[in-house]
């Protein structure tokens, strides 16, 4: 049986899993949080010698710091990285030369884009090297909080990123409710499919997934499907937008909207540059690795941040280019061509996004079926299949609810990408970063972490007084259930 072995005070003290396994959220968070000069056993059963190094620890199967009914520890470095890369270019980047370009325009946007790659490409590897912090894996992000800060900071990390992914959600509902739209005035312009009733399709289509896909790692075909279903709709949105743009006269490029309004829009575009990138669940999908899970995260990091991106970039500078500043937030509405093309594009779309959705969803699925499952039997039980209908159907039927209602929602995602997003993937990673090792930091390294703590929490402020100004002018013109 798989053994903890933690060296206090010369004396051993050995829990078995299926023990630590029942013990309370805090009191694991504080067995989890070992004093500074203890040094923790990763092995099952196993001691590692500490003269080993770290590239030794990282390849060892480490013990969970708290137990999970999901899979865990069982997928190739690759199949992370297509789930990181599944989130890069989902749907939503058919809305990004209109949210980003538009309001950034080309020199603001194009230098944006690869600040925010690079910022945020190191700030996920610092989160990386984490994972293993303390001997133990921390498979999800409240954890390693918990494990650095305590039982508070543990909460208060579980609530900022339930409501970022729940935010996140939202969105996806929307998007796969627009392409549905889209899809339909295609075929009939009656306007009898009105965009709540293609929400609401589209959260029944994402519920059925939902309960088929028990776990984050049980996607790994699926994680294919979705790779093809971008490259269709982006394919088809930059050819269709460069037949456009070298048919249409000049465009304009310029930033529309007076000084005192651009400051705010450019503020918020800025927060909307890291949004592209970030998951906000770094350590949920580092989870599904196996060892060594450092070095194998940062491989699929890469993967995101190179080959991943190019479809990215491709498809918000073609579309702005071919747009100008009259570029629509939903891309393929804008693009002129064969009915067939577009509709298979907008078919892809819809698609991709729900199982894009599933992505961000996992983190609130993992608790769910740990806390309140059964742990029982197999994942395609009946008794398991019955509970995933009810639990997770209950909590896209929220979802669907709040985006029907609210289907105006970027203002609002805008505001929780500044309350959360920020600080979840830039504030908390490098301030954990530097109290995990700060005693290893030179004094240059240490000021240079500060300065992004600090930074970035004043951008956080800053996009969250943005966004709050985009609501109070926004609510004056949508109401809800809106068909918009």
């Amino acid at each position: 049986m798989a053994s903890l072995t933690e060296e206090e005070d010369d004396h051993e003290i050995i829990l078995d899993d299926e023990t630590a396994h029942q013990i309370g959220i805090d009191r694991r968070i504080a067995m989890a949080t070992p004093a500074p000069e203890t040094k923790v056993t990763v092995l099952d059963g196993v001691t590692k010698n500490k003269n080993d190094g770290e590239d030794a620890e990282d390849n060892l199967q480490p013990v969970v710091a708290d137990g999970t009914s999901h899979q865990i520890g069982a997928d190739p470095w690759y199949q992370a990285g297509f789930v990181l890369t599944t989130g890069v270019n989902s749907a939503y980047v058919l809305g990004y030369s209109g949210s980003l370009m538009v309001p950034l325009g080309w020199i603001g946007g194009a230098i944006g884009l690869l600040i925010a790659a690079g910022v945020s490409m190191y700030a996920n590897a610092l989160l990386a090297k984490l994972h293993l912090l303390g001997g133990k894996r921390h498979i999800r992000y409240r954890d390693l909080a918990g494990h650095i800060y305590g039982a508070r900071m543990y909460r208060v990390t579980w609530a900022m990123q339930y409501v970022n992914l729940f935010m996140i959600n939202i969105g996806f509902v929307i998007l796969a409710g627009q392409a549905l739209k889209a899809l339909y005035l295609l075929i009939r312009d009656d306007g009898a499919l009105k965009l709540p009733y293609c929400i609401v399709i589209s959260g029944f289509v994402c519920t059925l997934f939902a309960v088929g896909i028990p776990y984050l790692s049980a996607l790994r075909v699926w994680l294919l499907f979705s790779t093809a279903f971008s490259l269709i709709y982006i394919v088809a949105a930059c050819v269709l937008a460069l037949r456009d743009g070298a048919r249409a006269p000049a465009r304009d490029y310029s930033i529309p909207g007076d000084p005192s309004s651009r400051v705010f829009t450019t503020i918020g575009a800025s927060a909307s540059l890291v949004f592209a990138y970030n998951t906000g669940m770094l350590p949920e999908i580092q989870a599904t690795i196996k060892p060594p899970v450092v070095k194998n995260m940062e491989k699929a990091l890469w993967l995101q941040f190179t080959a991943g991106s190019v479809p990215l970039y491709a498809v918000i500078f073609i579309g702005y280019w071919a747009y100008g500043n009259e570029t629509s937030s939903y891309l393929l509405n804008s693009v002129h061509g064969p009915v067939w093309v577009k509709a298979v594009a907008n078919l892809a779309a819809f698609l991709q996004t729900v199982i894009a959705l599933h992505i961000f969803a996992s983190p609130m699925y993992e608790y769910l079926d740990t806390r309140f499952g059964s742990g029982r039997g197999g994942p395609f039980a009946a008794h398991n299949v019955v509970f995933r209908v009810g639990v997770r159907g209950g909590y896209l039927a929220v979802n669907t609810l709040v985006a029907a209602a609210l289907p105006f929602l970027g203002d609002f995602m805008s505001l929780t990408g500044a309350l959360s997003t920020f600080p979840l993937t830039f504030v908390l990673a490098n301030h954990m970063y530097l109290v995990a090792n700060g005693h290893r930091l030179s004094s240059l390294r240490k000021a240079w972490h500060w300065f992004n703590v600090v930074g970035f929490t004043v951008l956080a402020v800053a996009a969250a007084i943005a966004a709050l100004r985009l609501i109070a002018v926004d609510s004056k013109t949508y109401h809800l259930f809106a068909d918009v």
